[in-house]
């Protein structure tokens, strides 16, 4: 395909918005907008599949660009293109409110798919991405009639490439063999110290040919080139492809191309006005020429086109597959039905936490068929299998199971990629321990909104011989310090289903089920559908009279710790109330007066948890709970050494009435 001197002025006329943009802020990177806009420029307009006007169609192409520092570069082409992104929020660039946040944001800005910055993630979530696409290709999908069939591109940068998850999850990508993933490399060899020189020498291409990727070298200032290679990229159905674009950081600036320095810094008003003399732009700020513009709107016809012809196809196979249609259509709006709800199951029986989600979630399994995910190599004591499902590998993509090796960072963020997807839910699990390895991803996927499940089981000291490398202390006050993480620790089996009807149920917010790997006793209610745990907290038993002199309160293994001790408590006259709390975030969004009836203020209150005490005084007066490591024994005996017993709580609670009295 051949371009043109109009081709030319749309690429130097992202540059320009890009550099007006960090200018108007005055804080911001340019640099990469101007070295990548000819990759973007071919991208968007030659290749990506998209609906301005329908930022949400399910058979779009996903675009993430995971170098999220030139955000400018994503907010011109959106803006260009016909999404709804004014001229004024490109003004706006970096101030409170705007729709153009320093990194994008998929919340803030229509057509951004994810949030990105923390170099890595975004292509890392691009294999769940990627994922997504293949399984529900395989699922849906019939002969002559692929309502699926859609790519995911991602820019990425030197520095992307440099951090750890992306190796993990490249390694998880030519595994899985997915040709339909595409990542541009904005090979300019500048980092904000410098030059890559001076860290990053390794050979990335053949790096990635190890990892079974397709590598493309390519001159990524050269729109022919980009064409020719995406268009090889594409028709590679079994390889990722990694194109290497060797581009010109801050090109067109006389004095700061190629340098670190074009990096991160506004270029000031000599620079900017010196660079678009260089590239030929008018020297006015957001100046947008009149042809250019109505070239990229064309984007506009081009996506209502793709998009009828997508919605011919699908009303051609819904007449035909009409089940399996509604079941997608449903997915695709977030809506996982109500069958599941029905075969949600009672669990009496003295069980690990852990042994209770796998009879959950293959009690549902066969009722949520977009429903995917699996382990970090620990699926036998995760117990997260799908039985009878089938493993996601590049023979099977149509399983249900996804063996993600031991990449606990690259699944989560592919976890998100799955559920930011859309039409898919997904899963993922480890050890609770191991939960750090993932933090950025999980954290990533409350501030996005996605509403992802972690599945993390093995949740305290009680996992015993191991040792404390293994035994999570500080992880549950961690992980609920981050805003929007669900974190539930549930006391039992049914607590345990009800965590997983709230995770289903769930539409912006995430969930970190913390389990057991001891068994615990049924305590808990066996009204799956009308639990007293979706309140987040709960009265799980009355003090005698109905008016406490003492509240116990637990999460998780700890409950029944609080009840023995209430026995014996109540027997020798004091009437003692068990609050059982598994997630904290659930009871903060309970009125002030149902808290307060939970937990009455002027009434002693002790907490027990197998974990951090930090945040445990918004709770209790007095806290039991683990401050220091853990140790290498039985698990019983470790939460014996530790005082996590009733016989303590027993103990701690009549000291307290005593110092009260």
């Amino acid at each position: 395909m051949s371009f043109t001197k109009l081709d030319e002025l749309c690429v130097n006329t992202i540059r320009g918005l890009s550099l007006d943009g960090v200018e108007a802020a005055k804080s911001g990177h340019a640099g990469l907008p101007l070295g990548a806009a000819p990759m973007a420029y071919v991208l968007w307009t030659r290749h990506l599949k998209f609906n301005p006007k329908n930022p949400k169609w399910i058979d779009r192409d996903r675009f993430i660009l995971s170098a999220g520092h030139g955000s400018m570069l994503q907010y011109s082409l959106l803006h260009l293109t016909g999404f709804d992104l004014p001229l004024d929020e490109l003004k706006r660039f970096r101030q409170l409110h705007s729709k153009t946040p320093g990194h994008p944001e998929n919340h803030a800005t229509p057509g951004v798919e994810m949030a990105t910055g923390p170099l890595g993630q975004g292509v890392a979530h691009s294999v769940g991405f990627a994922i997504a696409e293949r399984y529900l290709a395989a699922t849906y999908n019939k002969p002559g009639q692929e309502i699926v069939d859609h790519y995911t591109y991602a820019i990425c940068s030197d520095g992307d490439l440099m951090e750890g998850i992306s190796s993990e999850a490249a390694s998880l990508a030519g595994h899985l063999q997915l040709g339909k993933l595409i990542w541009l490399y904005d090979d300019n060899g500048i980092t904000i110290d410098g030059s890559t020189a001076i860290a990053f020498t390794e050979n990335v291409g053949m790096r990635f040919e190890a990892f079974g990727w397709q590598v493309l070298r390519i001159d990524g200032m050269d729109l022919t080139a980009v064409d020719e290679a995406l268009n090889q990229a594409k028709a590679n159905k079994t390889q990722p492809t990694l194109i290497m674009a060797k581009t010109i950081i801050g090109f067109g600036s006389p004095k700061l191309a190629g340098t670190n320095k074009a990096h991160s810094n506004p270029f000031g008003p000599e620079e900017l006005s010196a660079t678009k003399k260089a590239l030929g732009l008018v020297d006015e700020p957001f100046y947008i020429a009149p042809e250019a513009l109505a070239e990229f709107r064309k984007a506009e016809a081009k996506g209502a086109e793709a998009q009828g012809a997508w919605e011919a196809k699908f009303a051609a196979y819904k007449s035909a597959y009409t089940a399996d249609a509604t079941v997608f259509e449903a997915a695709a709006k977030g809506d996982l039905g109500q069958d599941w709800l029905k075969a949600l199951p009672v669990i009496d029986a003295k069980v690990a936490t852990r042994k209770a989600g796998e009879t959950v979630l293959n009690a549902i399994a066969s009722k949520l068929p977009t429903v995917i995910g699996g382990s970090a190599d620990l699926a036998e004591s995760n117990l997260t299998t799908q039985k009878g499902f089938g493993s996601f590998q590049p023979a099977t993509p149509g399983g249900k199971n996804i063996d993600y090796g031991i990449r606990e960072h690259a699944m989560a963020a592919a976890v998100n990629g799955i559920n930011l997807h859309g039409a898919t839910r997904g899963y993922g699990s480890s050890f609770m321990v191991f939960s750090d390895y993932a933090r950025p991803s999980i954290r990533l996927a409350a501030l996005m909104e996605t509403p992802s499940i972690f599945v993390f089981t093995h949740d305290s000291i009680g996992v015993g011989e191991d040792g404390p490398t293994h035994e999570p202390v500080e992880h549950l006050t961690a992980l609920r310090a981050i805003p929007n993480l669900n974190v539930i620790r549930p006391a039992d089996g049914n607590e345990t289903a009800v965590a997983w009807k709230i995770a289903l149920e769930s539409e912006k917010t995430p969930t970190f089920l913390a389990l057991s790997r001891q068994a615990l006793p049924p305590v808990t209610p066996t009204d799956l559908l009308n639990h007293p745990a979706e309140n987040g907290g709960y009265i799980l038993a009355e003090a005698e009279g109905g008016k406490p002199k003492l509240i116990l309160i637990g999460t998780g293994s700890e409950i029944q710790h609080c009840l023995e001790a209430k026995k014996v408590l109540e027997a020798e006259g004091t009437p003692t109330r068990v609050v059982s709390l598994p997630s904290w975030l659930l009871f903060e969004k309970q009125t002030t007066a149902y808290k307060a009836d939970v937990l009455p203020k002027g009434v002693p209150t002790v907490s027990i948890e197998a974990g951090s005490t930090m945040a445990w005084p918004r709770y209790s007066d007095v806290q039991i709970g683990v401050d220091t490591f853990g140790l290498s024994a039985p698990g019983d005996t470790v939460m014996n050494e530790f005082g996590i017993n009733a016989s303590n709580l027993i103990k701690v609670a009549k000291e307290l009435l005593e110092a009260q009295a």
